[in-house]
């Protein structure tokens, strides 16, 4: 195993990350599986755990807090607040310092530690200032419950705010930023991985697989495996758009048509891509399945030539998004007619505009 500084935070992290999504009621129910896919990663050299309260809705947190005890130690332990805990109460959410200081406590409980040593916003929150964030986030750090603290999904102007936010307010700064990159979805290419670099943040990728579609089990003219995202939640990962799948299916041939003249398993071009853009610290696996983990534990040791790069820019370009979908920040007045036309009545479960 491969390992690499995360931006300047000093932790030193293996260059894939266990992704834990698909552990507990999203995914795999077993909890004894996952508990034996964490102790698999481990053993392989990761020391790297990513998570969120989110996931199941705190159950993966604790299957997490299982899975880690006795082996704390030797593990940087990186979990996610800000999104809906609740969808009956709508206060827990967000990140206003009421809701941290909560959520932060909920996450220790679950994962069985006292400390986190990555704690990261999930979404940008267009209703807080940032400086409110960064305050209650820096209290944390102090208190020694959080070692680190960093953004996901933010774009580059989020990213540079942040940075300014906390230089002019004397905040702990964000120290990495996770965020959606893959050789389907480059977006990422085009503005926020060069602000990364710019400010020294650590980046972890998710989706390096892009919903499974860079596994091969997706391809013209066969059906999806009836236990695969695709069938358990076709919108979300673009299966039920016709334009959409035709176009990736295509491209799809021709990434397994490289990956096999190169010697690699797509997963391992797949993940090899990621990995090999400057600003890249680690990708993040998101096994639901013992198969799904060992596949990817052997990309760590695949280095693509300038030759396998160039012909993946010719497949899908620089910068750019087979699904403009596969972006997961929208900005807000690109969805909230109140932020584009005066006197526009505003819908009552719409966040209040912020400067």
């Amino acid at each position: 195993m491969d390992y690499t500084n995360l931006g300047k935070t000093g932790l030193r992290v293996s260059r894939l990350c266990l992704g834990t999504m698909m552990f507990g009621a999203w995914g795999n129910r077993d909890h004894d599986a996952c508990v034996r896919m964490v102790h698999t990663a481990l053993d392989a050299g990761v020391n790297f755990v990513d998570t969120a309260d989110v996931y199941a809705f705190g159950e993966t947190e604790e299957i997490l807090g299982r899975a880690l005890k006795g082996r704390r130690d030797s593990v940087v332990l990186a979990t996610k607040f800000g999104e809906q805990m609740d969808h009956g109460e709508p206060l827990t959410r967000g990140a206003s310092r009421r809701w941290i200081m909560r959520a932060v406590e909920d996450s220790l409980r679950r994962l069985g530690t006292d400390r986190i040593d990555l704690y990261q916003l999930h979404r940008f929150d267009p209703g807080t200032d940032l400086d409110e964030t960064l305050g209650a986030l820096t209290d944390l750090i102090r208190q020694g419950k959080v070692r680190a603290i960093g953004s996901s999904a933010f774009p580059a102007d989020r990213i540079t705010e942040a940075q300014w936010v906390a230089e002019r307010r004397g905040r702990e700064r964000f120290a990495v930023e996770q965020l959606a990159y893959s050789a389907l979805a480059r977006h990422a290419e085009a503005s926020a991985l060069p602000a990364c670099e710019r400010y020294g943040l650590g980046v972890m990728v998710y989706s390096p697989l892009n919903g499974g579609w860079l596994t091969g089990k997706y391809r013209a003219g066969s059906p999806a495996p009836a236990d695969s995202r695709a069938v358990r939640n076709a919108e979300h990962f673009d299966h039920a758009q016709e334009a959409v799948r035709t176009r990736k299916y295509a491209i799809v041939e021709g990434i397994a048509t490289l990956a096999a003249e190169s010697g690699h398993t797509m997963v391992e071009l797949a993940i090899g891509f990621v990995l090999a853009h400057p600003a890249v610290s680690s990708a993040i696996m998101g096994p639901r399945t013992m198969e799904q983990l060992t596949a990817q534990l052997g990309a760590v040791d695949v280095t693509l030539g300038p030759d396998v790069m160039d012909r993946m820019d010719v497949l899908v370009a620089p910068g750019t998004d087979v699904n403009p979908a596969d972006s997961p920040y929208v900005p807000p007045a690109l969805t909230d007619p109140a932020l584009r036309r005066r006197g526009y009545a505003r819908r009552p479960e719409q966040p209040a505009r912020t400067a």
